[in-house]
């Protein structure tokens, strides 16, 4: 039985044969289903087409009625040494989001040219982009060699310049096949007519190819997808659910959850509709239960506390892939995917871009075109949890999104500290040795019948006007039977300044604001608090170190906010009651049932 699995991806110019390939591949390997291939040769001769194997592949209707792949095709076949997924990917430039998807995963690449038509623009770009998803295993295929007469003199000049361009990126090939593929020569079987080829045939080279490291076998990474809670029969379980991208973990092991740096211990491993496991691995989507109950969100990252710890940064050196219409620009905004996170992102610096394809860098460019790759600083709103490759390549591989449409993506190669991220090592070890009591956040809600929530009154609008509305907005919400509490930054700062060893700055007056809005939030309470003029990144910090989501943020003022503002904008000329009533209907605050 063989249990093996390989991930192979094809690439490619257009129209330079990776379907006619594959196609191929599968025919003379007998794995396609009976009859397909006659089939497909009726069809073609009743709609007067010459049979192509690339048909075999190319399921949307597009594909066959232009000739192109658009999609990526998946296939699977296996040898006697394993199975292999291969996926074909689209060589046509407009496609190139397509060939990063089908790549992602790939452990191997088959980079196919035309032996006649030579190296092309795509070639180069399809290349290097595999250097950016760190595939190390390539095999160039020179193809439609009876184009050129099955000539060596012409296969070597596609190899030598070839592997000009690939020397400069750092890619060498294991080795490079004539093939033709619309014959087979080379495919399956040793080709007659290329007798001065004595190397290995594609599927020879297939299973001459290493396997990667299974992805248990790297250290535990489950980023968080979503928290199930349920109340059914009494049921108090908190699951965090996800998918298990690397690693595995069993049934007692202590875990970490970042950024926050939470710990705790696995209690069960649950699935849906099915038994209890006592163990988990990577590729399995699963749900935990914990003995120590701990808040945590969707995109935080779950790891084994024994193992390779994850970075966590705010501030990231990254090599990108620009595909988006518009070019990537220093100072916009735009979101950054990884794993399940999402977090705004600003380009801080565009150190250099390079031309996929002559390889010129250019060190002062002003912005990142389309196809083009580049070297870059990114900003981030909140602080990320990323890896090495060598950890966990899913940790490292991010995309951004630019409005709607994902328009880049790439690797971290690194990150800047920054206030933000020493902030958060601060809160991370914090976290790590907070003692807590016995009484959990769920029982502190069911008593208050209230979930913990933040309320922020901040804006440009005079200290006096601030402190009114808040404290007119904690009464409001008390004869509503809730339990909130009102403090002012001022206040936090009054207490401190008269110690010794208190340092009075803005700076630290707001870090210690963060650390008692925290202390009171773990009470259970609704805390109404004021402060002057708080920015989008005092927002994210107050959010890093709070770790709660229940936060509402308002903006009180006469003058309208930047579109890209996190907060809620309150018209302070509105007359009180009118603007407590607007406040009330912005605010989810839960109940609980008693």
């Amino acid at each position: 039985m063989l249990s093996e699995l390989m991930n192979i991806v094809f690439v490619g110019h257009v129209d330079h044969g990776k379907s006619t390939l594959v196609g191929r591949l599968l025919a003379d390997v007998g794995a396609l289903p009976e009859g397909r291939i006659e089939k497909l040769k009726n069809y073609c001769k009743l709609n007067a087409k010459p049979f192509e194997y690339a048909f075999l592949l190319d399921a949307l209707a597009d594909e066959q009625a232009q000739g192109i792949t658009i999609d990526i095709a998946r296939c699977f076949f296996k040898t006697s040494k394993r199975k292999y997924l291969i996926l074909d990917a689209p060589g046509h430039i407009e496609f190139l989001k397509n060939l990063v998807t089908g790549a992602a995963n790939a452990e191997a690449a088959f980079l196919v040219i035309d032996a006649e038509e030579g190296i092309q623009e795509n070639t180069r770009r399809h290349a290097y982009m595999l250097t950016l998803l760190n595939i190390k295993q390539l095999i160039v295929l020179v193809n439609k060699m009876d184009l050129i007469n099955y000539s060596e003199g012409r296969f070597n000049e596609v190899k030598n310049e070839f592997s000009t361009y690939l020397g400069k990126i750092g890619l060498l090939p294991i080795v490079y096949i004539p093939v033709c593929a619309r014959e087979g020569e080379n495919v399956a079987r040793k080709s007659n007519l290329m007798t001065w080829y004595q190397g290995a045939t594609i599927l020879e080279a297939l299973d001459k190819l290493d396997k990667q490291a299974a992805d248990e076998d790297k250290p535990f990474r489950m980023p968080i997808q979503d928290i199930y809670k349920f109340t059914n029969e009494n049921d108090k379980r908190r699951i965090l659910a996800g998918q298990v991208s690397s690693g595995s973990l069993q049934v007692g092991d202590e875990i970490i959850v970042y950024p926050s740096g939470k710990k705790s211990t696995v209690k069960t491993i649950e699935s849906f509709n099915a038994l209890l496991q006592t163990s988990v691995k990577a590729g399995y989507s699963t749900g935990l239960t914990l003995h120590e109950q701990i808040y945590a969100k969707r995109g935080e990252v779950i790891v084994l506390a024994k193992e390779k710890q994850p970075q966590t940064a705010s501030t990231l050196k990254v090599t990108l892939f620009w595909l988006g219409l518009k070019p990537l620009s220093p100072g916009k905004t735009y979101y950054l995917k990884l794993g399940t996170s999402k977090t705004k992102s600003v380009v801080k610096e565009i150190t250099r871009v390079i031309d996929t394809s002559s390889l010129e860098i250019l060190e002062t460019a002003s912005e990142v075109r389309a196809n083009q790759a580049a070297e870059c600083v990114l900003s981030l709103f909140m602080p990320i949890v990323f890896d090495t490759v060598q950890a966990s390549p899913a940790m490292q591989r991010f995309v951004l999104v630019d409005e709607y449409d994902i328009a880049g993506g790439g690797i971290i190669q690194g990150y800047i500290e920054d206030k933000k991220s020493r902030l958060q090592e601060h809160f991370k070890s914090r976290n790590i040795h907070w003692v807590t009591g016995e009484i959990s956040s769920e029982e502190r809600a069911k008593v208050l019948n209230q979930t913990a929530h933040l309320i922020l009154i901040t804006g440009d609008s005079s200290p006096d006007l601030r402190k009114k509305f808040a404290i007119d907005l904690e009464k409001a919400l008390f004869l509503q039977g809730k339990f909130p509490y009102y403090i002012g930054m001022a206040n936090v700062k009054h207490s401190f300044e008269n110690l010794e060893t208190f340092i009075n700055s803005p700076e630290e007056n707001f870090h210690q604001f963060c650390q008692l809005l925290n202390i009171l939030l773990n009470t259970g309470l609704i805390i109404v608090a004021t402060a002057t003029n708080l920015t989008n990144e005092d927002l994210a910090i107050i959010k890093m170190s709070t770790n709660q989501n229940n936060i509402t943020a308002f903006w009180l003022s006469d003058k309208s906010l930047p579109a890209d503002s996190e907060f809620i904008y309150l018209d302070s000329q509105a007359p009180s009651d009118k603007l407590l009533l607007h406040a009330q209907k912005n605010l989810n605050l839960t109940s609980v049932a008693k």
